[in-house]
């Protein structure tokens, strides 16, 4: 079977490697408790990499905190910085999950990422992470 590629091609080629602003997090002093923190973002927006167009979603992580929990000022900085960026939402949800990682070590995670309908289609994007 062929293949036919997109238009979209290259447009995310590095996407993995986007610089984005810290997630910056605070010591836990009930490590030893299990317990989810759930963080809604009810106006995420970013842009299609195509169209140049906004892109409108829900934002919902779900993670249970070992040794750090996120500092939600600078998460919510963090999410602004999307407004102006061209992302898949596939790759937005992945690179979302991996910085929330990176910076918390939560004991797992996960994302799912609502994208409001655009041409009759609703894109939601779930990832999960666990230790």
């Amino acid at each position: 079977m062929k293949i036919k590629k997109s238009s979209y091609e290259g447009l995310q080629k590095d996407v993995r490697n986007l610089k984005t602003p810290e997630i910056e997090v605070w010591e836990n002093k009930y490590s030893d408790k299990n317990y989810t923190i759930i963080l809604d973002v009810p106006e995420f927006t970013s842009i299609c990499p195509k169209t140049g167009l906004p892109a409108f979603a829900t934002i919902r992580i779900e993670y249970s905190p070992d040794k750090y929990c996120v500092e939600l000022k600078s998460f919510k900085m963090y999410t602004i910085f999307y407004r102006d960026i061209g992302i898949f939402h596939e790759h937005l949800a992945n690179k979302i999950l991996e910085d929330l990682v990176k910076a918390a070590a939560p004991r797992w995670a996960k994302i799912i990422s609502e994208f409001n309908p655009r041409g009759g289609i609703k894109t939601t994007v779930i990832r999960e992470y666990k230790k």
